[in-house]
């Protein structure tokens, strides 16, 4: 776009809004593009995405961990291009590569130029969460992203007050009810904050309840499901609660979730926050940053997942990137080139930091995790080795079993990942796979009729307990991979079960 047409757009823009900055924010989104592209064509299966592979072959209103959606996509992607985990993670490069477009737009929503809305977009894209979690296929990376389309259009509802907009973020929300059941947390605080610093309005719009009740319906298929299955979603927040004891729990739950927005973001962020309560242009919108810091307060309560919140950073970018440029306008030229310059050179750091980021070292060269901090803390990468070595082990196990065995064999796995595995895998060279961790326990209970359990990675008190006769018949350790999944597994040949597999399940199931 040359001077002359952005002149003539800041001219005739019958709203009042700043031009869009097109050029500069296609150039963005082509860079994050081609990053995430890059990105997915690495490695392999991330367990995650083998796992919504598996439950998308059982088709179901509900899981015990998340909606139907992510399984619905996956099984989608994989009928049109089988066994590709490339095409697999297409949609949401889309998602992800939307997402940074969007940030620039809630920038020229609140009244940023062309620089807000590039800032804006550019902190989205240097910071390798929020990035980099669109090159695998994911529920958080999904929910992340509809969050912010929710938010851009919860914007120009306080902008334009057009009450369609809070009836589209409704059936956003609908979307995502089903992938994650953390949405209502973000409307709750959103209706207090509103309430408490307006715009009261919001509260009164019927569009908005409408909205709302279209929710409920769309959700009762999966609340039912939960119902029937006594609510293991609300289970998983127990499970997840611990999970994060191991990077640090309460304490270190702030600055990791600030360390998600990367160094560019993270000035935004707070500085954002800052300019929504405090600037007098952005006073309309503040409801928003308080929504944010209640948001914190209930994950850090209930023990969330730092990442819980990452759904509204991309309005905080928005809103610090606008306060941060009319900041520069009000400075004398000296701090204004300091500042300008700080910028620029923060900017550069947080591109090269996300550039190392990327998957870009070939397999024989990334090293093993140190401890099991690490291996959580880098889990998108550990979690997509060691595949076809946990595949080979198990089928060579059941190859070593006589025909009268095979015929009575079953597969049980410790964890989901491996049951999702051997299912992507070899289904076809293997006896029916069980596992009764987190939401695959709910696929079915093994028969009683199975005299040969081939059990990967159980742990061998248990398999004393309840069967007659254990004996090791495989080892799967590769040297890239995840502890328990694919690295220091044992494949045990069990026969002899004490007592029913529908009393053993029942006890054995875990989230």
């Amino acid at each position: 776009m040359t001077d002359t047409e952005d002149r003539h757009e800041l001219d005739t823009a019958p709203d009042g809004r700043p031009p869009l900055a097109t050029t500069s924010i296609a150039v963005v989104a082509a860079v994050s593009a081609g990053v995430l592209l890059f990105s997915i064509s690495r490695y392999d299966y991330f367990g995650d995405e083998l796992y919504f592979l598996a439950a998308g072959r059982r088709p179901s209103f509900g899981y015990a961990d998340q909606g139907p959606v992510l399984p619905m996509l996956a099984r989608l992607m994989d009928t049109i291009a089988p066994g590709s985990y490339f095409v697999l993670r297409l949609p949401v490069v889309a998602l992800t590569v939307l997402a940074t477009v969007l940030c620039a737009m809630i920038a020229r929503e609140l009244g940023g130029g062309r620089g807000a809305q590039l800032f804006a977009a550019f902190a989205y894209v240097t910071s390798p969460f929020l990035l980099l979690q669109g090159k695998m296929l994911t529920t958080n990376a999904v929910d992340t992203v509809l969050w912010a389309i929710i938010t851009w259009l919860v914007v120009r509802w306080v902008r334009t007050r057009r009450d369609r907009l809070l009836l589209c973020a409704a059936l956003v929300t609908a979307v995502d009810m089903q992938v994650k059941w953390l949405i209502p947390f973000f409307w709750i605080t959103v209706a207090v904050s509103a309430l408490v610093f307006g715009p009261r309005e919001l509260l009164r719009r019927p569009l908005l309840w409408l909205g709302g009740l279209i929710v409920v319906i769309a959700t009762v298929p999966t609340l039912i499901w939960q119902a029937r299955h006594d609510w293991p979603q609300l289970e998983m927040g127990m499970v997840i609660s611990g999970e994060q004891g191991i990077l640090g729990g309460k304490v270190m739950f702030v600055p990791l979730a600030l360390l998600t927005a990367g160094y560019l973001g993270t000035v935004l962020l707070v500085y954002g926050v800052l300019a929504l309560l405090w600037q007098v242009s952005l006073r309309p919108y503040r409801f928003l940053a308080v929504s944010l810091l209640l948001l914190f307060a209930i994950f850090l309560t209930i023990g969330g997942r730092v990442y819980y919140v990452a759904g509204m950073y991309g309005v905080m970018f928005a809103a610090g990137a606008v306060g941060l440029t009319e900041l520069a306008t009000r400075l004398r030229p000296a701090p204004r080139r300091l500042l300008t310059g700080g910028g620029i050179a923060l900017a550069a750091v947080a591109m090269a930091y996300m550039l190392m980021s990327t998957p870009w070292r070939d397999a024989a060269h990334v090293d093993p995790p140190v401890d099991d901090a690490e291996a959580m803390i880098n889990i998108g990468v550990y979690g997509e080795f060691g595949w076809p070595e946990l595949t080979t082990a198990v089928t060579d196990a059941y190859d070593s079993l006589t025909p009268d065995e095979q015929a009575g064999a079953i597969v049980v796995t410790d964890t989901y990942w491996q049951a999702s595995a051997l299912d992507q895998f070899a289904r076809d060279r293997l006896p029916p796979i069980y596992s009764p961790s987190r939401g695959y326990g709910y696929f079915g209970t093994p028969p009683d009729t199975a005299t040969v359990v081939l059990a990967v990675g159980v742990n061998e008190a248990f398999l004393r307990w309840n069967f007659d006769q254990i004996a090791p018949v495989g080892k799967v350790d590769s040297r890239l991979g995840y502890e328990g999944n694919t690295q220091n597994v044992t494949i045990w040949k069990c026969t002899g079960l004490r007592h029913p597999w529908s009393e053993v399940w029942q006890v054995w199931m875990h989230l």
